[in-house]
């Protein structure tokens, strides 16, 4: 699971800074008994960045996050900027967050 709680953080930071620009960008990973809780936030603004590429990066962490039995959600935050949220349980079985 720490490969995909690092790739997940990995994936989130990139696309904040090839899409949005970002002047800040927060990140915070909590574990527990119960499992991992990743959330990523940023300020940019969409399309701020470099030019999309046509990647998978929400795919890919969508596939990660439901690999391991968790929860994903990724989009515009209302007050400006994105966020990816995901959720990971310590033993695999689905979370309901």
């Amino acid at each position: 699971m720490a490969l995909a709680v690092h790739r997940i953080v990995q994936e989130s930071l990139t696309n904040a800074v090839k899409h949005a620009a970002p002047a800040r960008c927060r990140v915070t990973v909590e574990a527990d008994a119960r499992g991992v809780r990743i959330d990523v936030t940023d300020d940019g603004i969409r399309g701020a960045g470099r030019e999309r590429t046509g990647g998978h990066g929400l795919i890919g962490m969508r596939e990660r996050a439901t690999m391991h039995g968790g929860t994903f959600s990724a989009g515009p935050r209302p007050g400006g900027g994105f966020a990816v949220s995901v959720r990971l349980p310590q033993d695999g079985t689905r979370t309901t967050v």
